[in-house]
């Protein structure tokens, strides 16, 4: 029975003993977890200096950015690319770029030189004139590629007196183009030829620049109103279908010309001013001429033309400034053409003319006719005796000389009587006198 007892008694203690071992198993681990719970929500931690992380909320993202508003398709398209040119603008002296603001481009207040219209057929707005005259806009990298071309909807583009460089980009794509305006700028390179797919192109101004080469022949074949390339550097023969524009004003200016004016000139029938002068040209003056009735300004002043005046510029009855200076002009100065009475600025100055007849004198009392240094020996201001021998023992003998006496308008023209108040005006400003000052905008 004792043995039994002790049996029990060693059996329930080792009972005991296990029990109370899980217990404390069972304790310590809970222990340990609870610690490193602790630690993972930032309390507890065996170290008295542990700092644990502050808790960070999670963000938000951001909203997306609201979609840029636009007037209509056609200026969302063009919206861009003005973008992009007015990234290229250093220099904004009158402060134009500040207006540019938002995608409104077409409010009234908002982007000065840009101006908006209906499109034609649709509702919707379109970028239909650049107004950049006299701005003075500058830049490194200031130039028109990737601007002009890709208006492709602009109908007008004036750009007078800035900064631009480069060259003319192709236009050939801007079908609604007529007015293009980029004269007094730095632009180089050749003459822009893609000039000749803008069909609807009236108005071509590229008056001081730095253009070279040639004009292509072409472009006299263009239905244009205005051609002013005056003050670059071309260099060419005068086309012969030079009579094939259908020109108001044409001034090919201080550049280098050559050849003689073609007979074709007469064949422009609008034409009202003309300005060649300073280039090169050579050769007699073509009677043609004389059939330019609408013409109000002639000027071939300082070239190297030569020959006697001829009888059909009688038939100018419009002309009123009539510049021959600083060629090599001789023989009589034709009475005919001193009785037209629209003339106000008659100049023969440093030529070689020999005689003058009363009606000529009459001008030259009114200080209408210049004849300066010639060869007419009663007058005061001449030519030496010396200097006029020398040039007319080895003068040019025009090729066609009977025509210097065809009169295109009739044996004896139409002219109005010389009218006394006429003859003591003032001469009138020209628009192609207007193109010789680079900053000077027409009113045409």
């Amino acid at each position: 029975m004792a043995q039994y007892y002790n049996t029990s008694s060693s059996f329930i203690f080792l009972i005991l003993s296990l029990l109370f071992l899980s217990i404390l198993a069972t304790e310590n681990n809970h222990i340990t977890d609870r610690k490193s719970l602790e630690i993972i929500i930032g309390g507890g931690g065996d170290s008295p200096d542990y700092n644990p992380p502050p808790l960070t909320p999670q963000s938000c993202p951001p909203p997306p950015p609201r979609p840029l508003q636009f007037s209509s398709p056609l200026i969302e398209k063009v919206y861009p690319v003005i973008k992009n040119f007015q990234n290229l603008i250093e220099n904004d002296p009158k402060k134009i770029l500040k207006t540019w603001v938002g995608t409104d481009i077409c409010a009234k207040d908002k982007y000065i030189g840009l101006d908006c219209a209906k499109f034609p057929g649709t509702n919707y707005l379109a970028l239909a004139s650049i107004q950049f005259n006299n701005f003075n806009l500058g830049g490194r990298k200031l130039r028109l590629d990737n601007f002009l071309n890709k208006l492709e909807e602009v109908t007008i583009f004036h750009a007078n007196s800035n900064n631009f460089l480069g060259s003319v980009p192709q236009v050939s794509n801007l079908k609604y183009l007529f007015e293009l305006d980029l004269s007094n700028n730095k632009l180089s390179g050749e003459f822009p030829s893609s000039v000749l797919k803008a069909t609807n192109l009236t108005f071509l101004d590229l008056r001081f620049n730095s253009l070279c080469g040639s004009v292509p022949p072409q472009v006299f074949n263009l239905d244009l109103d205005v051609l002013f390339i005056n003050n670059n550097n071309l260099v060419q023969r005068l086309p012969d279908n030079l009579g094939s524009i259908t020109a108001l004003y044409l001034t090919f200016a201080n550049n280098r010309f050559t050849g003689p004016i073609p007979e074709s000139i007469g064949n422009i029938k609008s034409l009202q001013e003309v300005l060649f002068l300073n280039n090169k040209l050579t050769g007699c003056l073509p009677y043609q001429i004389g059939k330019l009735n609408r013409a109000t300004v002639f000027d071939v002043e300082s070239n190297q033309l030569t020959g006697p005046i001829p009888c059909s510029f009688g038939c100018l009855a419009k002309m009123e400034q009539l510049n021959l200076a600083r060629n090599n002009f001789y023989g009589t100065i034709p009475e005919i053409v001193c009785e037209l009475s629209a003339l106000k600025n008659f100049s023969l100055s440093f030529n070689y003319f020999t005689h003058v007849g009363p009606k000529c004198r009459e001008l030259i009392k009114r200080k209408i006719l210049d004849v300066r240094m010639n060869c007419i020996l009663d007058l005061s201001n001449q030519r030496t005796p010396l200097e006029c021998t020398k040039f007319l023992m080895h003068k040019q003998i025009c090729p066609n000389s009977k025509s210097l006496f065809y009169v295109p308008c009739g044996n004896n023209p139409h002219r109005i009587k010389p009218d006394q108040e006429g003859l003591d005006g003032q001469a009138l400003p020209s628009a192609s006198y207007n193109t010789l000052h680079p900053d000077r905008i027409r009113n045409l």
